[in-house]
């Protein structure tokens, strides 16, 4: 019989850790390159964090910040005996991808328990199946990491690139007056320019969409405004952004259903904007004069047909032009 190993979890992110957990208790003698190709970032590329691994108390890395599991107790202990953090953020696509991936290596995870059940509150715990026992160290063989197919994907988008340009080359000579060959190479330089301009605005546009929705799936606490850690991981991507593009300006605006008193709406709507952008300014180091925070109440909501809807309440990043 397959040997196999079942993950049960408290929470998202536990569960993800115990997944790897599962990979070294099967694999001990892997080491932290193993472990990469085993789980590639792929897996989870719409977290705050880009990287799925650091070596423990690295300095000068992602290691220092919050965002990677750093008790003695949630290290993973390499094959060499490196000691590697686990990113804590984890979606529920990614999650779901992390969960799809780890069955090639015999590990399946159970439904979430309840809380309150056997083990500690967050923790996760791991069932040996079909009479598995974790393979001694005289016993330990290779790591095996199934080979990805290469994927033939660029070329056709390489072709079809090529294809577009000798397209619109011949539009434009067939709609101006013949002129010197350096001027038309010239010209067509600047069309080319033009396009890769159009597509960098577009993919700036659909970064900050994301982040906003991952904004507003880390729900705040009914009345409140103070950030959940998931919403403190989404303002740390947002910030990436915001520093990768330097000229970018947003207005950060709260908004919330019918339900309840208006003035106290409004005034929510307001505070929960401003957490957000003093937690840019004060923990990302973004600067103020980048960011602006609005509320809205319930004056302007998405759903006109039904203010008490759940849709109407969400917070909304918007590029200052």
């Amino acid at each position: 019989m397959v040997n196999k190993v079942r993950v049960y979890g408290k929470a998202q992110n536990r569960t993800a850790l115990g997944i790897m957990h599962a990979y070294m208790v099967m694999y001990p003698q892997a080491t932290m390159e193993d472990l990469q190709k085993a789980f590639p970032n792929e897996l989870n590329p719409d977290s705050g964090v880009k990287i799925n691994f650091v070596r423990a108390g690295e300095k000068g890395t992602d290691a220092n910040w919050d965002g990677f599991f750093q008790k003695d107790d949630e290290l993973l202990t390499m094959g060499d005996g490196t000691k590697v953090a686990v990113v804590k953020m984890w979606t529920k696509p990614s999650f779901e991808r992390l969960v799809s991936h780890a069955a090639q290596y015999g590990i399946e995870v159970a439904q979430f328990e309840e809380a309150e059940g056997g083990g500690k509150k967050g923790s996760f715990r791991l069932e040996y199946l079909n009479g598995y026992v974790p393979p001694k160290k005289e016993d330990l063989k290779p790591v095996v990491v199934p080979a990805k197919k290469k994927s033939m994907a660029w070329l056709w988008i390489l072709l079809g690139l090529i294809a577009a340009a000798v397209i619109i080359f011949l539009l434009m000579r067939s709609c101006q007056p013949k002129e010197p060959e350096t001027i038309v190479v010239r010209d067509t330089v600047v069309q080319t320019q033009e396009v890769i301009v159009e597509v960098h605005d577009t993919l700036y546009v659909q970064q900050l969409a994301e982040i906003e929705e991952h904004f507003n799936a880390a729900e705040f606490k009914k009345g409140k405004a103070d950030l959940s850690r998931d919403a403190e991981f989404v303002l740390h991507d947002l910030a990436k952004l915001m520093k990768q593009y330097p000229e970018m300006k947003l207005r950060i605006s709260g908004h919330t259903s019918a339900e309840g008193d208006a003035k106290v709406n409004q005034k929510l709507s307001e505070a929960r904007a401003q957490a957000a952008v003093t937690f840019l300014v004060e923990h990302e180091g973004v600067e103020a004069d980048r960011l602006e925070a609005a509320g809205f109440g319930s004056s302007k909501p998405k759903n006109a047909d039904d203010p008490m809807a759940p849709e109407n309440r969400r917070t909304e990043f918007e590029i200052i032009k």
